[in-house]
């Protein structure tokens, strides 16, 4: 189960994050803004190849005891981070991978709001309905 999806963007600051239980929201905020510095090590791990690659998920950054931490990178350097829950193991590579790709298209749609202001907090109807969607979809 997703319990935490957020944005970030290319200077590091949150664009939007959302947690499924409230409670423990801090937490999650700390999961997602320490994540950013292996995201950052796999880029410039990466180099200049990940300019030529189409695919930019970064898979798995760091596993705890409860979750494990999923990147992807945009061409624009925003960062999507994507916490799940440790106990779902039905849950594959393949399937995060395409629930990146969903997140992406989404963003990609706040993105050519004519009314959206590139670097401010996405405060979308659409884009929340479907993060909420996707990690009832989950579950």
């Amino acid at each position: 189960m997703a319990v935490c999806v957020a944005v970030i963007a290319k200077e590091n600051y949150p664009l939007y994050i959302r947690s499924a239980p409230t409670e423990n929201e801090l937490k999650f905020h700390y999961m997602v803004h320490t994540s950013l510095d292996v995201v950052d090590e796999k880029i410039s791990a990466m180099g200049k190849a990940l300019v030529d690659q189409r695919e930019l998920y970064l898979g798995l950054l760091y596993p705890t005891e409860d979750y494990k931490v999923y990147g992807y990178v945009t061409n624009s350097k925003v960062k999507f981070v994507m916490v799940v829950d440790s106990s779902n193991t039905a849950l594959r590579d393949n399937e995060i991978r395409s629930m990146f790709r969903k997140l992406h298209n989404s963003y990609t749609d706040v993105m050519c709001n004519p009314f959206y202001n590139p670097g401010d907090r996405i405060q979308s109807r659409a884009f929340d309905s479907m993060v909420t969607s996707m990690m009832i979809q989950v579950c």
